[in-house]
C-alpha cells in the first residue's frame, strides 16, 4: 500500500482538524504508513492555492476547517475539479447548528483560540510574510528573520508561511532577468538569505500545470525550456554574488526545506522562536 499524506488546512490553528484526523486513523493499522501536514493560519487564497496545488502533486487526502465562506468554496471549487479527495469538517455541524437555532454562524476563523503572546507573535510573523510576500514591499527586507530568493515555482511562498507559523518573519523576493534586484538584498547580512533553485524538468513541469489552472495555454513563454534555463542561470548568478546558501527544492516536501533553513539558522546564530512548535 502506498503511503498515505493528508493535508490538514485551517485558517485558525489547525488543532482541531489535526486531533480529529488522528483520531480517525488510529481506527486503522496504518500508524507507519501515513503523514499529516498541517497548515494553519491559511487566511488568503493565494496561500490556499499553493498548498492545494501542492496537496494535488501529493495525490493527498485534504482535510480542513476554514469557516471563511469564499475559502471555503475556493477548497471544495479545486478539490473537486482536481478529483483531490476532501473532507470539510465545519460544515456538516455548522448546518446542522444553524437548523436547530436558526442563527447563521460568524464566520470568523480563530474565536475559540486563547490570544496569549506565543499566539500574537505567530500572527505577526504571519502577517509579516503576507505583507512582503513576493518582493511586494522592499522594505521587508530589512526587518526579516531570513530572506528567500528564487525564481518562479521554487515554494517561497509556502515556505514563507511554514516558517511563520514557527514565529520566524519571512520576506521573499522573486529573481526575474528583466527586473533588478532590490539593493536591500544587498544591504543585509548574507547569512540571513537563503537562494532557493529546483531542476529545470520540474520547474517545466509546475510551470505547465500553473499555466493550465489559469487558462492559458502551455507554450507560453513562462513554461519553455530556453525560458527556464535563462532563470536558472540568472539565479545562479545572483546567489553567487549574494554568497548565500542554495537549496534546491526538487523532490523535497515544504518541511524537509523548512528543517534545511532552519538548520542553516541555527548555525549561522540567527534568531529561532521555540514557541513557534506549539
Amino acid at each position: 500500500m502506498e503511503n498515505l499524506t493528508i493535508y490538514v488546512i485551517s485558517d485558525s490553528v489547525g488543532e482541531t482538524a489535526q486531533q480529529v484526523t488522528k483520531a480517525a486513523m488510529s481506527q486503522y493499522s496504518i500508524n507507519a504508513d501515513y503523514e499529516i501536514r498541517r497548515f494553519p493560519y491559511v487566511v488568503e487564497k493565494q496561500f490556499l492555492e499553493e498548498i492545494l496545488n501542492s496537496a494535488k502533486s501529493e495525490n493527498a487526502l485534504v482535510i480542513y476547517t476554514l469557516v471563511e465562506e469564499d475559502l471555503l468554496n475556493f477548497t471544495k471549487e479545486f478539490c473537486d475539479r482536481e478529483k483531490l479527495s476532501h473532507v470539510d469538517l465545519m460544515t456538516p455541524i455548522l448546518r446542522e447548528i444553524t437548523s436547530k437555532i436558526g442563527e447563521k454562524p460568524k464566520g470568523e476563523p480563530g474565536i475559540i483560540r486563547k490570544l496569549d503572546e506565543s499566539y500574537f507573535k505567530r500572527v505577526e510573523a504571519i502577517e509579516f510574510a503576507v505583507r512582503y510576500d513576493d518582493g511586494k514591499d522592499t522594505r521587508g527586507i530589512l526587518k526579516s528573520d531570513i530572506v528567500l530568493l528564487g525564481i518562479s515555482r521554487t515554494s517561497k511562498t509556502p515556505l514563507s508561511m511554514y516558517l511563520a507559523n514557527k514565529n520566524i518573519k519571512v520576506a521573499n523576493v522573486p529573481l526575474v532577468p528583466e527586473i533588478p534586484i532590490p539593493k536591500e538584498v544587498f544591504e543585509i547580512n548574507p547569512k540571513k538569505i537563503i537562494g532557493l533553485t529546483n531542476s529545470p524538468e520540474k520547474l517545466n513541469q509546475i510551470r505547465q500545470e500553473r499555466l493550465k489552472s489559469l487558462g492559458l495555454s502551455s507554450d507560453a513563454n513562462y513554461a519553455k525550456f530556453d525560458r527556464i534555463l535563462q532563470e536558472l542561470d540568472y539565479s545562479e548568478k545572483i546567489m553567487k554574488q549574494v554568497g548565500c546558501p542554495v537549496i534546491n527544492v526538487s523532490n523535497k516536501a515544504i518541511e524537509e526545506t523548512a528543517g534545511i533553513i532552519l538548520d542553516i539558522m541555527k548555525e549561522n546564530n540567527l534568531n529561532i522562536y521555540s514557541d513557534g512548535d506549539k
